[in-house]
């Protein structure tokens, strides 16, 4: 049957301008039209007696038992067989951003419910943005540790650990250590990937995250190098277990290709699974969760911003 395979978690790739509902109802429409496209099942037959020429002539008729299709089967009275299905939404992006959006279908909508509120996603993000040529690479790194730093501080307290117990150093060892609850966005990691000026192309990891805040950080951290950086385009390239690799593009909104990326996505999930229960870990999705971003942003010209400089001295001095 078509429709069988056809329940679990894939990704497909959002492209940028496009709302994350016209996506999902995109992959709807297509599924449902390959699904009643495909061929069914043979109508039900039923016996019925129909009035036959007798073989003696003469004008009698006689009943003889005929077996005939049901009419309520045939497709102008029945209708499409699919007429909706149930797809649920993973970690949603804005109509600016594109990237790695993963849907569900069938028991994968419960997966996605139950990653929502584990509330275990840990976001990657890559950032490429213009400042003035008066910036240096060390410049910024300095902000990006100072980022990092106070955002370890915060992610500690509210993962709810004792860091005075075996478990929570065992956590540390593995990287397993997340917030148990509802936390504001927190940063895990942050690094330049490429540094040409007048540009830069950065990689964050954050929990709880939205394209806005990745936007606003990208604005703060011009501030601080007495510039100003604008956010122009925000890409997501890893959403947990999938990345942009295993997103399929529009073209593959198909059912063949969503039936093989349910399958490849089963696979993965069972090792990351394996790998989390060998940790102790208590939830089975707890690595099902992580997703990661690209934006591109652009200068504008350079500033002088006291307010920013005052910003960043009091997270020093609070790290400290």
């Amino acid at each position: 049957m078509a429709a069988a395979g056809l329940a679990g978690l894939f990704a497909v790739y959002k492209p940028a301008g496009v709302a994350w509902g016209r996506v999902r109802d995109a992959v709807e429409t297509r599924l449902l039209r390959e699904l009643n496209a495909a061929p069914g099942r043979a109508p039900r037959q039923r016996v019925r007696f129909l009035p036959t020429p007798a073989p003696g002539g003469g004008g009698a008729v006689e009943l003889v038992a005929t077996r005939v299709p049901v009419l309520a089967d045939h497709p102008l009275v029945r209708g499409p067989r699919f007429k909706k299905l149930k797809i649920g939404a993973g970690h949603r992006l804005d109509v600016k951003a594109s990237g790695v959006f993963v849907l569900g279908v069938g028991h994968g909508n419960k997966l996605l419910t139950d990653l929502y509120n584990c509330h275990l996603t840990k976001v990657g993000a890559v950032a490429l943005f213009r400042l003035s040529d008066h910036i240096t690479r060390e410049k910024l790194e300095r902000i990006l540790a100072v980022i990092q730093g106070t955002n370890q501080k915060a992610l500690l307290m509210y993962s709810n650990i004792d860091m005075k117990t075996q478990e929570a150093y065992e956590l540390a060892v593995k990287g397993l250590i997340r917030p148990m609850g509802k936390s504001p966005p927190i940063i895990t990691a942050v690094r330049c990937l490429q540094f040409a000026l007048p540009e830069f192309q950065l990689e964050i990891h954050c929990l709880h995250e939205t394209q806005q805040y990745l936007r606003k950080m990208v604005h703060e951290i011009g501030l601080e190098l007495k510039s100003s950086a604008v956010c122009t385009q925000v890409r997501r390239i890893r959403d947990g277990v999938f990345t942009v690799d295993d997103a399929l593009p529009r073209t593959q909104w198909n059912l063949q290709s969503i039936q093989e990326a349910i399958q490849n996505c089963q696979l993965k999930v069972e090792t990351e699974l394996e790998k989390t229960l060998g940790h102790g870990e208590s939830s089975p999705l707890h690595q099902l969760g992580g997703t990661q971003l690209s934006m591109l942003c652009r200068s504008v010209p350079e500033q002088s911003h006291s307010t920013a400089r005052q910003g960043w001295d009091g997270q020093q001095k609070e790290r400290g």
